[in-house]
């Protein structure tokens, strides 16, 4: 685990989220740090979105504090840091009019504005993003006559090209083909290991869980810190998680 800095990318503390009545996340608090690679998981319904939703000041809590890189989320500005991947992004229209370049280049908009012009630094920006996700050579093609897994690194492509200190993930298999998930975990480890940047994903699959991973953040209302996965992950704890019988299943990136 590599903790660069003191001060957390995100620090969540007793926070808790009520909707119509109902509890969705209880009580929930959590730190992640700069260089981590981290995954959050839990069943469908569980309060992970919304988790995420409150840390990107999409969801206001009904009670506690969140920090972003030391500031209060009511008074942080520099969103570009933050690259994020919501649910289904990857799932376009075949008829959507855009190109996988299009696409990228939305991801300067943060930076420049939507109607000021792109500059050479903007353009080297998706370019970079681009090679790192390996699509150069579909940059002209329309993004809905994709596979699920090139239009998936198309997304992550788009969240990389502001150069974020962090990347979040919601559900980013959805669509994707066992060969393409396998590709995507290896291009994580390397944004991780190489460009440092924190990647942070969230998942209802319990079978995705990769050797690379520092820490496990379990969330089903409220969050449980595992700071070694491939310890603490039994088969008892996934079944309380989840509330059915559970086998986990290890994924060894090197097994062919």
């Amino acid at each position: 685990m590599r903790l660069k800095f003191k001060v957390p990318i995100f620090s969540v503390q007793n926070l808790s989220f009520n909707a119509r009545g109902q509890n969705i996340l209880s009580n929930i608090s959590l730190d992640i740090f700069s260089g981590e690679y981290i995954a959050i998981i839990g069943p469908n319904g569980g309060g992970k979105t919304t988790l995420i939703r409150m840390l990107l000041g999409l969801e206001k809590p009904t009670s506690g504090k969140i920090r972003l890189f030391g500031k209060k989320l009511s008074s942080f500005k520099e969103w570009d840091k933050i690259g994020y991947v919501p649910q289904r992004a990857s799932l376009v229209d075949a008829n959507f009019p855009a190109t996988v370049l299009d696409i990228v280049n939305m991801g300067r908009t943060s930076k420049r504005g939507v109607f000021s012009r792109m500059t050479g630094e903007d353009k080297d920006a998706v370019n970079d993003a681009m090679t790192k996700m390996d699509i150069v050579d579909l940059k002209d093609k329309m993004v809905g006559t994709l596979s699920g897994g090139q239009r998936q690194r198309v997304m992550i492509a788009r969240a990389l090209a502001s150069n974020p200190k962090i990347l979040i993930l919601d559900e980013p298999n959805t669509g994707v083909d066992m060969v393409s998930q396998k590709r995507f975990y290896e291009l994580l480890s390397k944004l991780n290991t190489e460009e440092n940047i924190t990647i942070v994903f969230i998942t209802h699959d319990i079978g995705v869980i990769v050797d690379d991973i520092g820490r496990l953040f379990t969330i089903n209302q409220k969050a449980v810190t595992c700071n070694n996965p491939k310890e603490a992950l039994s088969c008892d704890e996934m079944s309380e998680l989840y509330g059915t019988h559970a086998h986990l299943i290890h994924n060894h990136k090197h097994e062919h």
